[in-house]
């Protein structure tokens, strides 16, 4: 398990997945959540390859923190098929101020620990991580 100076600790599995993700290709997306009772971060949820960006939203609680990971593949203008991996923050108005410091004191430590994230997004609503800004983003 890996230790903590600030934040939580996180499960190996979570960083086991994320290799997955980059290296294999085994899934779409990932979300993590904090687990306070064992005071770490955990997997939440895998999403299937096939799944998409919606199915991805969809996925995240309207009204609880969560970290995620999403593997966003795009063509560019030069028409080369890519694929970035973006990290991001979701951390809804409507959750609770406890959380939402949690999530915000643990997410420098927790991100350090998935290595190969290309961009960085923090959401606390849908809007701001609309599938026009991903795009825009990726490029």
């Amino acid at each position: 398990m890996a230790n903590s100076s600030s934040g939580m600790a996180v499960n190996d599995e979570c960083k086991l997945k994320f290799l997955e993700l980059k290296a294999k290709r085994n899934f779409r997306f990932i979300t993590f959540k904090i687990d306070e009772k064992i005071q770490q971060v955990t997997l939440d949820k895998l999403g299937e390859p096939e799944q998409n960006y919606d199915d991805f939203t969809a996925s995240l609680p309207s009204d609880e923190c969560r970290y995620a990971v999403f593997d966003f593949d795009f063509v560019t203008d030069e028409n080369c098929q890519k694929s970035k991996i973006f990290f991001i923050s979701w951390v809804p108005d409507t959750s609770k101020v406890r959380s939402k410091m949690l999530y915000a004191s643990s997410k420098d430590r927790f991100k350090r620990e998935l290595d190969g994230i290309q961009v960085e997004l923090q959401a606390t609503d849908p809007s701001e991580m609309s599938l026009d800004i991903i795009k825009a983003r990726a490029i």
